[in-house]
């Protein structure tokens, strides 16, 4: 059964969801730096952590000793989300945390009645919860599988963004997480929609990538992304440095591609009057 939106929409940041169930195929990436990129064309950005690996929180340079409020208490504890928001050192850019407690929050959640709803709960509640400073952008970094976190992160969700490696079996596992896009649209949140799908990890000098990105465009048409992020080593080195490649190195091949990326979501939100 459908729960209805209680909040004013134009209160309501929007969300979008950034997963598919295959690990490394750059999704916490893409959420740092592709809200580095909002936050850089003043958008007020929040980044959830949503998997209990914690990478998005270590790339922006939160340690794991400053990881007392996180979103496991969110989730568990129905813990004000405003109140678990840290701030980073990018300009308009905030994260709200994962730490490994995280990793029983499935379990957790299981005995619980509005176990798939409680991240939509929250996100709904967040900017009245500021007292100033509202979100334009919530952007979820989900967990490499399609557990209850994950449901949780769609059931929350305006749209989801899919980042596809540009791999053999990419379109294997898209198949999959389609379904549980569908699912989660026809039970818990008819709003959800596809906001697209990007290439990344691309490698021009290997002809596999041109035939997986031909692959992928023939079968998915428009919802690709012109934008496809290359593989790079700058972004790959930023996250030790605790910084976003935008701001690692905004000036190699990987950062402009995220830049471009931003300014390609942003046009699709504005021709879908979102923006």
């Amino acid at each position: 059964m459908f729960q209805t939106k209680t909040m004013d929409d134009r209160r309501r940041p929007r969300t979008i969801a950034i997963a598919n169930q295959k690990g490394g195929v750059g999704k916490t990436t893409t959420a740092i730096n592709l809200a580095t990129a909002l936050a850089a064309v003043g958008k007020r950005a929040l980044i959830i952590d949503l998997d209990p690996q914690g990478n998005a929180s270590t790339g922006l340079g939160v340690g794991h000793d400053q990881r007392h409020s996180s979103i496991y208490n969110v989730l568990i504890d129905r813990k004000p989300m405003a109140d678990c928001v840290f701030e980073t050192d990018v300009p308009r850019l905030a994260i709200i945390p994962s730490n490994f407690d995280l990793s029983g929050a499935e379990l957790e959640l299981a005995q619980v009645k509005d176990r798939s709803f409680r991240l939509r709960n929250a996100i709904e509640a967040v900017n009245s919860e500021l007292n100033s400073d509202p979100f334009d952008y919530v952007l979820i970094d989900c967990p490499p599988s399609l557990n209850l976190l994950t449901i949780n992160a769609l059931t929350a969700s305006d749209a989801v963004l899919v980042p596809l490696q540009c791999e053999f079996f990419a379109l294997e596992g898209l198949t999959q997480l389609m379904r549980t896009i569908n699912l989660v649209k026809g039970k818990l949140n008819p709003d959800l929609e596809i906001q697209g799908v990007v290439l990344t990890m691309y490698d021009r000098r290997n002809k596999l990538s041109d035939q997986v990105a031909a692959d992928v465009r023939s079968h998915l048409g428009t919802k690709v992304y012109q934008t496809i992020i290359p593989r790079n080593v700058r972004v790959s080195e930023a996250p030790s440095h605790g910084k976003p490649a935008l701001l690692y190195d905004h000036r190699c091949t990987g950062s402009q591609a995220y830049i471009r990326l931003a300014g390609e979501l942003i046009q699709r939100e504005r021709a879908a009057h979102i923006l």
